[in-house]
């Protein structure tokens, strides 16, 4: 199995990431003085690339000119970059369909349930024979094969151990849960040091051990770790229509910050998925 990636680049002196499967340019960091010039090249490489939507991180200071050129702000995550400065997630749709949301009934329902969970209280059961640490590089191989079981696609290439050990050496620490020496849960967060932001992301619970809350509490450690590194503020972009992980974030305490229509191609569907964000450090 191989998974379907998009490619990551430079646009001038701002990171994109592109391609076919996600139809779409992704701006991934914005250096600030391309503010300007930014939002025409990247609408010009689209309709180059016939791309049918643009989603863009943008600093709050660079937005104005991004919204002159018709983006749209979808969500907004406050303190994103070094705990001061917001994040705005623009959306610019090149066809009409990217920005109707086929499933905007059921979206509503779950962020209802969101709601309902964000008043309870959050109990923590470590199953036991459970062992939770940060994951190692002699760890990759596994970690691929239970990342290549859980995601039959994917927007990056999880599934290769050698992607799995070059993101580990950088800026990604990976979580993992074991029964009995195997692994049964993985997640990753992943770290912009310098905008002192972490994405929680790639959570992946073999069938076998699905309905133990271990989502939950991999979050929570992975919390706890991260904001021993001074990271300022965590985010997470779930799939709008899905209970799972949308719950898990509210139970923990995270904050709704809007919602991206059609905007990332999971399984051979386009889906809506929602943002999440918490200060991790106190003010």
């Amino acid at each position: 199995m191989v998974m379907q990636t998009d490619i990551i680049e430079k646009l001038g002196n701002s990171t994109i990431q592109h391609g076919k499967y996600n139809d779409r340019i992704y701006a991934m960091k914005i250096d600030p003085e391309e503010a300007q010039s930014l939002p025409q090249m990247l609408i010009d490489k689209a309709r180059q690339c016939k791309y049918s939507k643009i989603f863009a991180k943008v600093p709050a200071g660079c937005a104005p000119s991004f919204v002159q050129h018709g983006f749209s702000c979808e969500a907004e995550v406050t303190g994103f970059f070094g705990g001061c400065e917001a994040a705005l997630m623009l959306s610019y749709p090149l066809q009409n369909w990217r920005a109707v949301s086929a499933t905007a009934d059921r979206n509503e329902q779950v962020l209802d349930a969101c709601r309902k969970k964000q008043a309870e209280t959050t109990k923590f059961q470590h199953p036991e024979a459970a062992t939770l640490r940060i994951c190692r590089s002699d760890d990759v191989e596994t970690m691929a094969e239970v990342y290549a079981e859980v995601f039959p696609t994917y927007p990056f290439p999880i599934d290769d151990p050698a992607y799995l050990r070059e993101t580990m050496a950088s800026q990604v620490a990976y979580f993992g849960i074991w029964f009995d020496g195997k692994l049964a849960a993985l997640s990753s967060a992943e770290m912009d040091k310098q905008a002192r932001n972490v994405e929680m992301t790639d959570f992946a619970t073999l069938p076998d051990h699905r309905g133990q809350g271990l989502a939950t509490i991999l979050l929570d450690a992975m919390e706890k770790e991260m904001r021993g590194r001074n990271m300022a503020t965590a985010y997470t972009i779930a799939r709008a229509p899905s209970f799972g992980m949308n719950t898990t974030f509210a139970r923990m305490g995270y904050h709704f910050a809007g919602r991206l229509i059609n905007n990332t191609n999971i399984g051979g569907q386009f889906e809506d998925m929602n943002v999440w964000y918490k200060h991790l450090q106190k003010k």
